[in-house]
């Protein structure tokens, strides 16, 4: 069953590569055509929203047509809408001047030597990357790849990138190092998707509040938990909840809520318990983090990279890890010396976790270092410096 459907995948890619290539020769490409593209489609979303959305009020980008492509189609301000992997799709991957994107894309994507490829990525990494990844000598469930399947699909889509995004110096090390890009192609300038975090008011707290049925006199914790290589099934990756929200809601009480964001990679489904629906509030794969991040009072992760946006609001922030040392010494393993790296130190246990967060007792210095070295460059006009360092 593998082979047969590694083969049909093979087979798929060469005609699209050909049909990539009959449309370049046949289509003009527009000097003035941007398309954009997040989580591969899955959401209208993170740094190539932040840099659309800034473009559309520069009068500079009027005559410019913007594009996004989205799994599933839905009306966005300003913009043509399209279905990814439609004929449209191909169409204007061809035909568009400037690729946006945020993650990396399929080896059968073929790039015009003039067509200028903006790679934003999407966090500072916590978690080894790409090259920089042990082998682990297993075939990854997303990719059906093997580790070194999935370090070539790296280099193929690296070596098309014209430039990558950076929110610090930390990153740009690691990202050279991760995808054996050229630092030249890397511009250091703090994530876009992080400039609303800088301007944050009590009114637009207010409004994300009113638009999510949040009452505004409650402590409201964002729990986002992200994904285990190791961990998956017939529908993808899964997620052990270990925790007990009933225990949460007799330990914090009536004053918390909880909102429960995994990440959008998790596949299963998660059933709030009885009695609890007003306690903890599940969030759909393609809610917006960062409206998440205005309203939240505190976050708790484990290793994704949320905590280092979140940082930005200097807002405690609380690690449960636990599954630790099996994380650190049979998965990725740590860029960082974690915990001493981290704003926080490291809950192990639930038991844990509820008495740090219950004893409302936080380190700010702590957080303040952490900022000074990673979020130094959130300034609130990163997506100004990458559109004026790319777009012509």
């Amino acid at each position: 069953m593998k082979v047969v459907v590694y083969i049909k995948k093979k087979i798929i890619a060469v005609i699209i590569r050909f049909f990539m290539h009959t449309m370049n020769f046949f289509i003009t490409m527009d000097d003035k055509m941007v398309l954009y593209l997040s989580f591969d489609g899955r959401s209208y979303s993170d740094n190539p929203k932040a840099i659309y959305e800034t473009m559309l009020t520069d009068a500079k980008f009027d005559k410019y047509q913007l594009i996004w492509a989205l799994k599933e189609p839905v009306i966005i301000s300003g913009c043509k809408v399209i279905k990814r992997q439609s004929i449209a799709y191909f169409y204007y991957l061809s035909k568009a001047k400037y690729w946006v994107f945020n993650n990396k894309m399929p080896d059968y994507y073929i790039k015009r030597a003039d067509q200028v490829y903006l790679q934003t990525w999407h966090g500072t990494p916590l978690k080894r990357l790409a090259h920089d990844m042990p082998d682990l000598g297993i075939t990854y469930y997303r990719s059906k790849q093997t580790y070194q399947e999935m370090v070539s699909a790296y280099d193929k889509d690296s070596q098309l990138w014209d430039y990558l995004i950076s929110p610090n110096q930390f990153s740009t090390a690691v990202f050279c190092s991760a995808f054996k890009v050229n630092r030249e192609k890397i511009i250091e300038t703090g994530y876009p998707r992080n400039d609303i975090l800088t301007t944050v008011s009590d009114e637009k707290i207010q409004d994300i509040k009113e638009k999510f049925n949040i009452p505004s006199n409650k402590q409201v914790i964002l729990y986002a938990p992200t994904w285990r290589d190791n961990a998956f099934n017939l529908q993808g990756y899964t997620f052990e909840l270990n925790l007990d929200f009933t225990k949460w809601h007799k330990i914090l009480g009536d004053d918390y809520v909880i909102i429960f964001k995994p990440h959008y990679l998790i596949a299963q489904h998660f059933v709030v318990p009885n009695g609890l629906s007003e306690f903890v509030l599940t969030m759909p794969a393609t809610a917006d983090i960062n409206e998440l991040y205005i309203i939240s009072d505190q976050l708790i992760t484990d290793y994704s990279s949320v905590f280092f946006d979140y940082a930005i609001l200097n807002r405690p922030i609380y690690f449960y890890m636990f599954d630790f040392e099996t994380y650190r010494d049979d998965l990725r393993g740590f860029y960082l010396q974690v915990p001493k790296a981290l704003p926080n130190d490291i809950c192990y246990t639930q038991d844990q976790l509820l008495t740090a967060i219950s004893s409302g007792q936080f380190d700010f210095k702590r957080l303040a270092a952490f900022n000074e070295k990673f979020n130094h460059l959130q300034d609130g006009k990163a997506s100004r410096r990458v559109i004026d360092e790319v777009f012509i």
